[in-house]
């Protein structure tokens, strides 16, 4: 799978992992938890999800924004600055954890315990073809400086 890491956009990979959860949803109702949009826990739970997952992105961008380095998953190799302020101090991926918290309130949103395959998917996606690849091409980038930030701080949460 190495011939794949850095070639598919997360976003691509989350928008996949999206519609494999809908159609999961769809194929497996006897898997249902709650009905598809039930309120107050199916909207309640999607809403607050996705908008915790953005804010998170969001304030992640902003932070590589503020470093004037490259926020180009595809292209780590162009990062000029190692990033650790703001969110960046709790996570080292706080795009791809708010992704992942999106598909996390899409799944409330469809309320069907086979819908959860894609976060869980997307996460170990993400971890092969994205985070792992990065991570070794900061480590050679930055050297000793990524490898004490990467003790301190967590992949994901």
């Amino acid at each position: 799978m190495r011939f794949l890491e850095l070639r598919i956009p997360p976003p691509v990979i989350d928008a996949a992992c999206a519609w494999l959860m809908w159609r999961l949803a769809g194929a497996l109702p006897a898997l249902g938890l709650w009905p598809r949009g039930a309120w107050p826990f199916g909207w309640g739970a999607a809403l607050g999800l996705g908008l915790a997952g953005f804010t998170l992105a969001a304030a992640g961008i902003r932070e590589i924004h503020r470093a004037r380095t490259t926020g180009n998953p595809m292209a780590p190799q162009r990062a000029s600055t190692l990033v650790t302020t703001g969110v960046y101090g709790f996570t080292r991926n706080p795009m791809y954890l708010g992704m992942l918290l999106a598909l996390l309130g899409w799944a409330a949103y469809l309320g069907n315990a086979a819908a959860l395959l894609g976060p869980l998917l997307s996460a170990l996606l993400l971890n092969r073809l994205q985070i792992g690849p990065e991570e070794r091409i900061l480590r050679a980038r930055f050297g000793e400086h990524y490898t004490r930030y990467a003790a301190r701080v967590r992949r994901w949460v």
